[in-house]
């Protein structure tokens, strides 16, 4: 073999050497690479778990709190809708009373007012006690129109109520 193949041959398997140095490089690069787009790739899944986790954890806790709002809503609406039964039942007893003139209601008259001319005596009755003033007795339509007022009234400011516990409910 002449010096000239030997240099020949040398530099072959240099450069060969050097081609499977390159290709080890590049296999180590790249499996370096995989390695690292893998670590970010589980990490970015754990990251999307923890969101994940923490969105369904606060859903929950906005589902539990909607949940008890609801109940303590129907539970006032229940003890509201009780009030106003038990205020109408009350109001029906009386004009049954005032219909039967079981129950008589009248006013105080000025003892001032000598124009009044409907003195009522002022010394109690076999039936009734006055407290030493005059009074005059109103007609039974009218006490029903009063009554029918007060009833109003009442039912007003039940619901009124009602409603306010509705709204301090929903805004706490």
């Amino acid at each position: 073999m002449t010096p000239v193949q030997k240099l020949a041959g040398l530099a072959v398997l240099i450069l060969l050497v050097m081609a499977v140095s390159f290709g080890a490089a590049w296999q180590v690069q790249d499996w370096r690479y995989d390695g690292k787009l893998a670590k970010q790739a589980g990490q970015f899944q754990t990251d999307l778990d923890t969101i994940g986790n923490a969105a369904t954890a606060q859903a929950r806790a906005e589902q539990d709190k909607r949940l008890a709002t609801e109940q303590q809503l129907a539970a006032s609406d229940q003890q509201h809708t009780k009030e106003l039964s038990d205020a109408q039942r009350a109001q029906a007893l009386l004009r049954d009373r005032l219909a039967t003139a079981d129950v008589r209601l009248s006013v105080l008259l000025d003892a001032t007012d000598s124009a009044g001319g409907c003195d009522v005596p002022s010394t109690p009755g076999a039936v009734s006690v006055v407290h030493a003033a005059r009074r005059a007795q109103l007609d039974p339509t009218h006490a029903q129109r009063i009554i029918a007022i007060t009833d109003d009234g009442d039912n007003a400011v039940i619901e009124l109520r009602a409603c306010q516990a509705y709204i301090r409910a929903i805004t706490r």
